[in-house]
C-alpha cells in the first residue's frame, strides 16, 4: 500500500504570523456531499455557522492550489483546501521578546512572562513564535521545545524546518542542561540542596498538576543560592520535564513561588492577566551539543526577576 503524497506547499501566505489551515477532503463512499460546499458546512459549520461558510466562499477565503474555491465545484476527495481562522481579539502582551542568539539554524529568544510560546486556545497571535516571525520576517521559524506561558526565559527556535527535528530530539532525550532560577519564600529549616523526585500527575482540562503515589516521573535539583527579607533565590534543576515539574515540587517543599497564580491555591479561571505579578521563574540556561554543527552551545537569559533586584 502506498503512502499518501506530500502536500503542496500552500498558496496562502502567513497572517500575523500564523500558517493558515489546511484541509484534505476525505474519502466519500455514500455521496453525502455533491458539492465542495457540502463539505465545509458538514465539516465547519456547527462550528462557526452556516453562513460563516457562505461568506467565507464568496469572500474566496477558501483557497486550493489553482485558486479560490467557490464551493460550487464538484466534490473531489483528496484535494487540500487552505483557510486563515477567524482570529478572536487578543490584548497584546506588552514585554518585548528579546533575541539573545542568532545564525542561519538557530533563534534563541528570551521569551517574556506571560507570553504563550504556540498557539493554544485562546492565545494564538500574542505568541512568541508569531511575533518572532513577524519581527524577524522568518515566517519558517518553529520552536524545537515549549516553554511555559507564565515562565520567562531561554526558548530555542529552529530557522530551518529540516532541522527541526534534530534539536527536537535533543530534549526529547533529554540532552539539554536546563537551569531555572526562581523566587520563593526562605525556609532556614530546610535543608537545601536536595533532590525531589515524586510521580507528577497533569489531566488534561485540570488547571493544577498533583503528585501522587507510585513511581517517580519526575526529578529535580533545589538550590539555595541566596535569602533575604524572607525571600529566597533558588536555582532549579530539572532531570525531566513533566507539565509544572518545578512549581509542584517547590511546592512540595512549602515552598511555593512568588506570584504563583495556580500552586498552592487556583485563582479564579479567566482572570485577567496582572502584568505587575508576572511568576517568578525564569528559564535562566540552556547548554547542549548541536546536532546540526557539533559544536558546544550555551545560552543566557538577559532577563531578571522582579522580586529580587539586583544591587
Amino acid at each position: 500500500m502506498r503512502g499518501r503524497a506530500k502536500p503542496p506547499p500552500s498558496p496562502l501566505p502567513q497572517h500575523d504570523g500564523i500558517d493558515p489551515v489546511r484541509v484534505r477532503l476525505p474519502e466519500d463512499p455514500d455521496g453525502q456531499w455533491p458539492t465542495v460546499r457540502d463539505h465545509l458546512l458538514a465539516r465547519f459549520g456547527e462550528a462557526i455557522g452556516a453562513d460563516r461558510v457562505d461568506a467565507m466562499l464568496a469572500g474566496g477565503l477558501f483557497v486550493s492550489v489553482r485558486g479560490a474555491v467557490t464551493g460550487r465545484e464538484p466534490y473531489g476527495a483528496g484535494r487540500y483546501l487552505w483557510f486563515h481562522r477567524d482570529f478572536a481579539p487578543e490584548e497584546p502582551v506588552p514585554f518585548p521578546v528579546g533575541v539573545v542568539y542568532r545564525d542561519e539554524h538557530l533563534v534563541v529568544a528570551d521569551k517574556p512572562h506571560f507570553l504563550a510560546t504556540t498557539p493554544r486556545g485562546r492565545h494564538i497571535t500574542q505568541t512568541a513564535v508569531a511575533r518572532l516571525r513577524r519581527e524577524l520576517g522568518a515566517p519558517l521559524l518553529q520552536p524545537a521545545h515549549r516553554l511555559d506561558r507564565l515562565t520567562a526565559g531561554l526558548v530555542l527556535f529552529v530557522v530551518r524546518p529540516e532541522e527541526r527535528g534534530a534539536y527536537q530530539t535533543l530534549f526529547r532525550d533529554r540532552l539539554v542542561r536546563k537551569e531555572y532560577e526562581a523566587v520563593a519564600p526562605y525556609d532556614p529549616r530546610l535543608v537545601l540542596p536536595r533532590t525531589v523526585r515524586s510521580r507528577i500527575v497533569k489531566e488534561r482540562g485540570v488547571i493544577a498538576a498533583r503528585e501522587e503515589p507510585g513511581e517517580p516521573n519526575s526529578e529535580s535539583r533545589i538550590e539555595l543560592l541566596a535569602h533575604r527579607e524572607g525571600l529566597g533565590r533558588y536555582r532549579l534543576l530539572p532531570a525531566t520535564g513533566r507539565t509544572h515539574q518545578l512549581r509542584v515540587h517547590m511546592n512540595s517543599l512549602g515552598l511555593p513561588l512568588v506570584h504563583d497564580p495556580v500552586y498552592p491555591v487556583v485563582e479564579a479561571e479567566g482572570a485577567p492577566d496582572d502584568w505587575s505579578r508576572p511568576l517568578q521563574l525564569l528559564a535562566r540556561v540552556l547548554e547542549f551539543t548541536d546536532p546540526v554543527t557539533g559544536g558546544p552551545r550555551r545560552f543566557e537569559s538577559g532577563l531578571r526577576l522582579s522580586a529580587w533586584p539586583e544591587g
